[in-house]
């Protein structure tokens, strides 16, 4: 009978193929740099936008129920972690790296539940042995070469091999906790684009010529199974792919048109972030921020309890 976290690896294993099965419903293959907050980004409104992407969503309501001085008190803090030099400023590159830090919370809880269920000797790392047989182990006739309802397990499981060693970037076999996460969230780093890619035009070359065509790009999302008419949003599909998808125009997307279809790099949330609060608290303008410069610009940062926008307004424009 398989254990724990067997289950909870066979509950993904299934989730996984569910989502590689052919649908009805447009799919979405994209990775966009998505908006650090939900609301609107409006400082003469007010400052929800930038509480939300320097906290995170979650902290930042947190920090709403704080008085203004133990807010303050952890903004303080908090400061002293973006400094990872520990030269008492903070650089853009260092805002950047916290913004995103923030973003991906969501996926490092990810990881920290998966981690006890594949370290299973407790040595700190993953092998690419503890992860196969624990995602695997129970599934070791399929995985051998088996196909089920269509599904190929020997070729998941390459697949997923092929990924751990991209995601070891030191070769040792061993994933470490930042290793594991690239293995587990590969859109989140730089160095797995090209597995990504790859993955993908896997699962929509269907005639194996190492490129997508439109037929193939289409049927990937889109399944004309018992419907006599495509609905507009496929023929606006095709559109897209003929005046943007293939920049080249020979009738198929290579690895480079895919990668810019699926990892659009156009514009950083965080970034442009960073330097928004920079500018608005740069008191001295050396582009970098000190403490206390961050600290008399609490407001733009984090909320409070007594938060009065309109006299926050005030005070900014006084320095």
């Amino acid at each position: 009978m398989a254990c724990g976290w067997q289950k909870v690896a066979f509950v993904a294993l299934c989730a996984w193929l569910a989502l590689a099965k052919p649908t009805a419903e447009k799919k979405n293959r994209v990775h966009p740099d998505e908006p650090l907050s939900e609301k609107k980004h409006d400082d003469e409104q007010s400052f929800d936008y930038d509480h939300e992407a320097f906290l995170g969503a979650e902290t930042a309501k947190t920090f709403d129920q704080l008085s203004p001085e133990e807010s303050k008190e952890r903004l303080g803090k908090i400061v002293e972690k973006i400094d990872s030099d520990g030269d008492g400023l903070v650089t853009q590159d260092e805002m950047t790296m916290w913004i995103k830090h923030t973003q991906r919370r969501w996926v490092y809880e990810d990881v920290d539940r998966q981690w006890t269920g594949h370290d299973i000797d407790g040595d700190g790392s993953v092998s690419w042995e503890e992860y196969r047989n624990a995602t695997y182990g129970f599934l070791a006739e399929e995985a051998q070469g088996g196909e089920e309802d269509g599904f190929n397990y020997k070729q998941m499981l390459g697949r997923d091999e092929r990924r751990f060693k991209a995601a070891d970037v030191d070769g040792d076999g061993q994933a470490s906790k930042e290793e594991f996460t690239a293995f587990l969230h590969p859109e989140e780093f730089e160095h797995m684009k090209d597995i990504i890619v790859t993955e993908t035009m896997e699962d929509i070359d269907k005639n194996g010529d190492g490129f997508i065509d439109l037929n193939e790009y289409i049927g990937d999302m889109y399944n004309q199974a018992g419907e006599s008419e495509e609905p507009e949003w496929v023929k606006t599909e095709r559109q897209q792919f003929t005046d943007f998808r293939d920049t080249n125009k020979d009738g198929k997307m290579d690895k480079e048109e895919t990668m810019a279809w699926i990892l659009p790099s156009d514009y950083d949330h965080a970034e442009a972030e960073a330097r928004h609060l920079i500018y608005e608290s740069d008191s001295d303008k050396d582009g970098k921020l000190s403490k206390e410069e961050i600290l008399d610009k609490h407001d733009l940062f984090v909320g409070s309890q007594a938060t009065n926008f309109g006299e926050a307004l005030t005070r900014h424009d006084e320095f």
